[in-house]
């Protein structure tokens, strides 16, 4: 065994591999948030940017499948880390250090867990096509896929709305900690940033929450219409 694979396969490895691909998951959510803002634009500005990144082809599945790798490397070691810490300790065994951590921290596990089911249901239903089948083969005016009606028509749904709206209060929780705990495990610890930074997590992650939660909010308020 290498010291390479010795390190992935350690504790502390796990850590870095969950915050390292932690990270380049929030950087790929903030990227999903502001193209998904357009909608706010009307439907020429989100159909438009859909078709600018259908366009980039094999560039666009590079990417893609960079960012399921990305997934697979933070779910993988995020149920490695779990098992370790359950056979590390006694059934019987409660951690009294754990009496002032947040909700969010002490329920990383089962909110990651509705997170997952969470991507699933959204590709199901806004890239693949199986939830509304009928919204995803809509074409506007200029021969483009209509995002912007598919994502109405979805919204305006309270069948769909409701779980994505939960999920993503989910979601905002699950960064909250997250953020803050991977720069620790890369190690950015400092007197005077480490307090910003548990500081500024949660703020971000409640900005990205509203961002995200604008969209289905303002579709079932009839701000955003057909």
């Amino acid at each position: 065994m290498t010291a390479l694979t010795s390190f992935f396969t350690s504790s502390i490895g796990k850590k870095f591999l969950m915050a390292v691909s932690g990270v380049g998951l929030i950087g790929f959510i903030i990227a999903h948030l502001i193209g998904n803002l357009l909608i706010f634009g009307g439907q020429e500005a989100l159909n438009a940017y859909a078709k600018g990144l259908h366009d980039l082809g094999g560039l666009l599945w590079v990417a893609r499948i960079g960012l399921i790798t990305i997934f697979v490397v933070h779910v993988g070691a995020a149920i490695a880390l779990t098992r370790d810490n359950r056979a590390a300790r006694p059934d019987s065994y409660q951690s009294k250090g754990t009496v002032k951590a947040s909700l969010a921290s002490k329920n990383m596990g089962l909110s990651g867990s509705f997170i997952l089911l969470f991507v699933i249901g959204h590709l199901l239903h806004f890239t693949w096509g199986v939830i509304q089948p009928e919204s995803h083969t809509l074409i506007d005016a200029q021969g483009r896929h209509d995002v912007y009606s598919m994502v109405v028509t979805g919204f305006s749904n309270l069948a769909v709305s409701i779980p994505y709206i939960f999920s993503l209060i989910l979601l905002g929780a699950h960064l909250s900690h997250a953020m803050s705990s991977f720069f620790q495990t890369l190690g950015f610890n400092h007197p005077t940033y480490t307090p910003l930074i548990n500081k500024g997590a949660p703020v971000l992650a409640m900005a990205i929450t509203i961002g995200y939660l604008a969209i289905p909010v303002s579709v079932i308020c009839k701000i955003i219409t057909l």
